[in-house]
C-alpha cells in the first residue's frame, strides 16, 4: 500500500483502499460460502460511498501505480482473510498467532526490505544519518505496530475480515476529524462533512445488519416470542380459572 502511494495519486490511493472490501467479500463468498443479506450489502455500499465523497479528489493511475495497487490489494485481502481462517481452524488467540506469525514477519522483512527500499528509492538504509530522534521515533513506531497488529488479529478473529474493513474506514474519517481539530480547517469543506455522515451512517446500519443477520438473533427472538405466548397462556389460564371460582 506504501508503494502504492508513492506511485499514484491519493485519490486512486484511495480508491485501491476502498476496493479491499469487495474483494474481501469476493473472498468469503467463493472460499467460505458466506452469503450476504441485502442489508448488509447496501450498507457496505453506503460506508463506500461516503468514504469515497470525502476521501477521492484528484484520481490519476499509471502503468506501475497500477500494478502495485493490484498487488496490494490482493495480498492486503488475502492475508486478512488467512488470519481469520487461521484463528477459526486452530482455535487460535490473537497472541498466539501475532507470536508465531511475527518472527516470520521480522526475518523477512530483515532480508528483503534494504534491497527493495533501494530498488524503490535509490537510498540504501545503512546510509541513512541516525539520530537520536530518528532512532526514538522508529521505536515509538514498532511499539505502535506491534499494537497495530494485535488489534487487526483480535478483530479479525472475532468477527471477519469484511467487518475489520468497514472499522478500518471509521478509521479514516478519524484521522480527517483529528486533522481539522489540530491543524486547522482548511481541507474542511460541505463534500467532506456530508461524506463523513454518509460513511458513519453506513457503518451504523453495517452494525445493525450483521446483529440482525447472526444465527443466534432469529433463534433469540424466536425464544422471545414463544416467551410471550407463554407468558399470554399463563395469564389467560389463571383468568378463567378465578372466573369458574367465581
Amino acid at each position: 500500500m506504501n508503494v502504492s502511494l508513492m506511485w499514484n495519486s491519493v485519490g486512486f490511493y484511495q480508491i485501491a483502499k476502498l476496493s479491499m472490501i469487495p474483494v474481501s467479500c469476493f473472498l468469503e463468498v467463493v472460499l467460505d460460502k458466506v452469503r450476504y443479506s441485502r442489508d448488509t450489502k447496501l450498507s457496505i455500499a453506503v460506508v463506500l460511498l461516503g468514504v469515497a465523497v470525502c476521501t477521492v479528489t484528484d484520481v490519476s493511475v499509471n502503468a506501475k501505480g497500477f500494478i502495485a495497487a493490484v498487488v496490494a490489494i490482493w495480498s492486503t485481502s488475502l492475508q486478512q482473510y488467512y488470519v481469520h481462517f487461521l484463528q477459526q481452524r486452530y482455535s487460535l488467540g490473537s497472541f498466539n498467532l501475532l507470536g508465531h506469525t511475527a518472527p516470520a514477519q521480522a526475518v523477512s522483512l530483515l532480508l528483503v526490505g534494504p534491497f527493495l527500499d533501494y530498488w524503490l528509492t535509490e537510498k540504501r538504509v545503512d546510509a541513512y544519518a541516525y539520530s537520536f530522534t530518528s532512532v526514538l521515533f522508529i521505536i515509538l513506531s514498532c511499539t505502535i505496530a506491534v499494537g497495530t497488529n494485535l488489534s487487526q488479529f483480535i478483530c479479525i478473529g472475532r468477527f471477519t475480515a469484511v467487518s475489520f474493513q468497514v472499522l478500518g474506514h471509521m478509521k479514516t474519517i478519524l484521522v480527517l476529524i483529528l486533522g481539522f481539530i489540530f491543524f486547522g480547517k482548511e481541507g474542511l469543506n460541505l463534500q467532506v462533512v456530508v461524506g463523513m455522515i454518509i460513511a458513519v451512517a453506513g457503518m451504523i446500519w453495517y452494525g445493525n445488519a450483521k446483529a440482525s443477520s447472526r444465527p443466534g438473533a432469529k433463534e433469540r427472538r424466536s425464544l422471545s416470542m414463544n416467551g410471550n405466548k407463554t407468558q399470554k397462556h399463563d395469564v389467560l389460564s389463571q383468568s378463567i380459572e378465578v372466573d369458574d371460582k367465581v
